[in-house]
């Protein structure tokens, strides 16, 4: 789910940013670095790009010819998201339609599970559908429910990703407010659920 990554990246420095002074500089590539990263959002390969963690190197700068900026190399560390087939994960429902559920995950939006996913639970409709089962165990908007992740796909225009998960496994479903206290993994304080 969460990966270490090293990059190389290319910073460019605008002529009025630029000072003799090296902290002024380097605190100019860092905040340029920071901006790029954001604006990048995800790949393909990385996942979402959540946060720079160290600039491990700043190459020597080169001066673009038409513009006057400089263009630095740089290296940095830093830790990104992405789910993976087979991995299990803590998504909390957004919307309900009769065919599933859209969940989220971190900065991932798109999660559905789909009602043939969920052998046991039929739809309720109403002005809060939910998916209800036997056991009166339900699905609805804001419950955190565990699922395994079936397939993923990268949609380039959007820069983001989609996954198809499913309730077909050991432990999988709703999870209770019991659970949840446990083990410590209330969706109130867990930073990526919200």
């Amino acid at each position: 789910m969460f990966l270490k990554v090293q990059l190389p990246w290319n910073v460019i420095i605008s002529v009025e940013d630029l000072d003799a002074k090296g902290l002024m500089l380097q605190r100019s590539i860092v905040i340029r670095l920071l901006d790029d990263f954001a604006c990048k959002k995800a790949t393909k390969d990385l996942g979402y790009f959540l946060a720079v963690t160290t600039l491990d190197s700043v190459g020597e700068g080169k001066v673009r010819q038409h513009s006057g900026d400089v263009l630095f190399p740089v290296v940095f560390s830093g830790i990104t998201f992405k789910l993976f087939r087979g991995e299990i994960l803590d998504g909390v429902v957004h919307d309900v339609f009769k065919h599933g559920v859209l969940l989220r995950c971190g900065p991932v939006k798109k999660i559905f599970l789909s009602n043939l996913k969920m052998a046991d639970y039929k739809y309720v409709p109403g002005e809060n559908p939910v998916f209800l089962n036997d056991k009166l165990s339900k699905i609805g908007k804001d419950v955190t429910v565990r699922c395994m992740v079936i397939e993923t796909r990268w949609l380039e225009a959007e820069r983001e990703f989609q996954a198809l998960v499913s309730l077909e496994g050991d432990f999988l479903g709703p999870v209770s407010q019991q659970v949840r206290h446990i083990t410590g993994m209330s969706p109130r304080r867990c930073s990526l659920c919200k």
